[in-house]
């Protein structure tokens, strides 16, 4: 019998996990390994386990799908995190089910893919006897373990687009356009997208903003002949001296949203100016992930396949000067790559005359 392993997809849904999928489904047979995805997350693993197989015929076209062909879930009996710092830990019971279910089926290895809650399981499943790696998935782009996420490409072209759409119509009838898009402690796919799509103004959670300065900023615009502006705002910007608006979900992260149209209130307040408020939400981790998301995927999941070969157990995927290698779970947990205030890609964004608010 070939040795088998398993693998599960995590948390949020993203652009590329079925290229992940589809990587290791395909490197495992040439090591002669067999695969079974467990299906809707960390779920799957409960008694008596629900699972399918993974293989070339099982994972074939899959790639240009968006999504995860397992399911996810973020919340359940494995979640071990519920916010920003905030830990459980998923109870004994529940990982000895687990360990059951593993064992009965001849699983050796749980490849786990997912984001740095998902991650915050995988170590303690490790730590507890299960052989686990990891593959970091995060559309916000903000793990510091690793310099890129699949799916992130994917969101700030999601962004890109919708900006491209807002130009026309902002255009046509002279308004200030706000687009909301994700991004809960981190401002990548903001600044990102911002940029690729032109925005005037970008607010980012590591760049607390000042609504007067918001206001100067549309002014200038105006001065030079302008007759709309767009603004981009991560869902976790706040004001200076102000709080993120958010709203408390029971058992789960508090759930991000609605700073746009607080920020379009304001900006109309302010300067008199008819404002208009779009929140991109989902769309950003729907669809067919890009070129870059669908080979950086492909190439976490053939060397996720390759570290349960090498044994390398309790390791994370990991991208780092163009080459994808590995890192101990255990230093990527709870460390997230934030955007640097003065760093080279918002000193671009401001010498090409795009406010930060501040």
């Amino acid at each position: 019998m070939k040795p088998r392993i398993g693998v599960l997809t995590s948390g949020g849904d993203c652009p590329g996990l079925n290229a992940v999928l589809r990587g290791i489904a395909l490197a495992a047979e040439k090591l002669e390994l067999e695969v079974i995805g467990f299906l809707d997350g960390f779920e799957g693993l409960l008694p008596p386990g629900n699972f399918m197989p993974l293989n070339r015929r099982t994972t074939s076209g899959i790639m240009p799908r968006g999504g995860t062909m397992l399911g996810t879930t973020n919340r359940g009996h494995f979640v071990a995190k519920v916010g920003a710092g905030e830990k459980v830990v998923v109870p004994e019971q529940v990982i000895a089910d687990a360990k059951s279910v593993l064992a009965s089926h001849r699983v050796e290895a749980l490849i786990i893919v997912g984001g740095d809650g998902s991650m915050t399981t995988a170590l303690q499943l490790q730590e507890s006897g299960i052989n686990c790696i990891g593959v970091p998935k995060t559309i916000d782009n903000d793990l510091e373990a690793t310099a890129m996420t699949f799916g992130f490409d994917s969101a700030v072209a999601a962004v890109t687009d919708a900006l491209d759409r807002l130009h026309t119509t902002a255009t046509s009838h002279k308004r200030v356009m706000v687009l909301e898009v994700m991004g809960r402690q981190a401002g990548w796919i903001a600044l990102h997208g911002g940029i690729a799509g032109g925005a005037h103004i970008i607010l980012i959670p590591e760049i607390p903003f000042h609504y007067d300065k918001i206001a100067e900023a549309l002014h200038m615009r105006d001065v030079h002949g302008s007759v709309y502006s767009l603004v981009v705002v991560a869902e976790g910007a706040r004001e200076a001296e102000g709080q993120v608006i958010k709203r408390r979900i029971e058992g789960a992260e508090d759930r991000l949203g609605g700073i746009g149209t607080v920020v379009a209130a304001e900006i109309t307040a302010r300067t008199g100016r008819e404002t208009r408020c779009t929140v991109l939400g989902h769309l950003q981790r729907g669809g067919p992930p890009t070129t870059l998301d669908r080979i950086l995927g492909t190439r976490f999941g053939v060397r996720a396949v390759k570290l349960v070969a090498e044994r390398q157990f309790g390791s994370m995927v990991s991208y780092q000067n163009y080459q994808v290698r590995h890192v101990p779970i255990a230093d990527a947990v709870n460390r997230l790559r934030l955007v640097p205030a003065d760093g080279e890609m918002v000193e671009t964004a401001r010498d090409v005359d795009i406010s930060f608010g501040d």
